[in-house]
């Protein structure tokens, strides 16, 4: 089994800082997300742990055992790449199998691990075919059977769905999961598609400019995010964000900002009791914000409107600032027609203004 503690991880390319003092401990057997947008330092912080790449400072720990030092070969762990770099002229047996060759273990022992792990990943009829003859998904597996073969502590896993199409890499996701709970070992998983890393993970560590933003479950993730960041880059659609300032009416605290007002809940309220009169940045779900036209309704304008199937995702402009609603289909309206927008009190965020950390959250429900 194998604890993989990352302690102050630095990494440069010349003076392109990629990582920046990354702390991160992912813990035995867990299923932990790297995540956040192209370049922010995940696949690099991937190669880290696996000795491909050297750190420029930092440490990296196994079970508490210093491993910077150590080639990729002398670390507990398998790797799957994004690209599948399977040996084209060898079978999905041959490929499956080849790490153990090269360790020496005995044909009949190879042969026997082969044909369970191909029994795992439902290839089984595939052992004799080359990978040309393979589906996008059946190469795939044949990737994931040569890494999980090997019965290592860690298994690495650089964005390995990111060639498949929508319903493959849904399909996947359901196997890589229950392969996860089959093998008990700790995975370590990257990529940028906010889906895989909701529905995988035990934990997901949001990375930006190779800096941690916040690790935390799937679920305080999405309810309490750490920052703007956080709460932009996990939803889709992201976040709607309203600046404005807080301010007393009527001996009620408010958030005003140029296209809404809205009442503070006593929760919110109390942090704000804290805060200076400046600007503030209201967070809200596009899932918290409905169309009506009842009291306190704020009247815009459809931007757009968009068919999710079973939701319509909708644009509405108040006042020059565009917020989006997800509503239940049907919904039927023509653009530019005026709808009313009510934004849920009770389940509204505050990030400060100045650097987005986040002030306040809505208690889960």
């Amino acid at each position: 089994m194998a604890e993989v503690r990352l302690a102050s991880i630095r990494k440069a390319f010349g003076g392109n800082v990629v990582v920046d003092g990354l702390d991160l401990t992912v813990s035995d057997r867990e299923f932990l997300t790297l995540v956040g947008p192209s370049g922010c330092g995940k696949s690099t912080t991937l190669r880290l742990v696996s000795g491909l790449d050297q750190m420029t400072s930092g440490q990296v720990y196994f079970d508490d055992q210093p491993v910077g030092h150590l080639p990729p070969n002398k670390r507990d762990v398998a790797m799957v790449f994004q690209s599948y770099a399977l040996y084209p002229h060898r079978t999905v047996a041959q490929n499956i199998g080849f790490a153990l060759r090269m360790m020496r273990v005995p044909k009949p022992d190879i042969d026997q691990r082969v044909h369970r792990t191909a029994e795992a990943l439902n290839i089984s009829e595939l052992l004799d075919r080359k990978p040309r003859e393979l589906s996008g998904g059946q190469r795939q597996r044949v990737a994931l059977g040569r890494a999980i073969i090997r019965d290592a502590g860690a298994y690495l896993l650089d964005e390995p769905l990111s060639n498949l199409d929508a319903q493959l890499r849904g399909d996947m996701r359901v196997e890589l999961k229950r392969l996860h709970a089959e093998l008990n070992r700790t995975f370590i998983y990257v990529t940028h598609d906010q889906v895989e890393a909701m529905t995988m993970s035990d934990r997901i560590a949001v990375l930006n400019h190779g800096v941690l933003q916040q690790c935390a479950p799937p679920e305080q993730i999405y309810q309490r995010p750490a920052n703007t960041f956080v709460a932009a880059f996990m939803g889709s659609p992201p976040m709607n964000f309203f600046t404005g300032q807080l301010v007393d009416s009527d001996g009620e605290r408010f958030f005003r900002g140029k296209a809404c007002a809205v009442p503070l809940t006593p929760e919110a309220a109390h942090v704000a009791q804290s805060l200076p009169d400046g600007e503030v940045v209201l967070g809200i779900r596009p899932e918290d914000v409905t169309l009506s036209n009842g009291s306190g309704a704020l009247r815009g304008k459809v931007f757009v409107a968009e068919p999710l199937g079973a939701d319509v995702l909708v644009t509405v402009d108040l006042g020059g600032e565009l917020v989006k609603s997800r509503v239940p289909a049907p919904f039927r309206t023509s653009i530019d027609s005026t709808v009313g927008v009510l934004l849920d009190p009770a389940r509204i965020h505050l990030f400060s203004a100045a650097d987005g950390t986040a002030l306040h959250s809505p208690t889960t429900t």
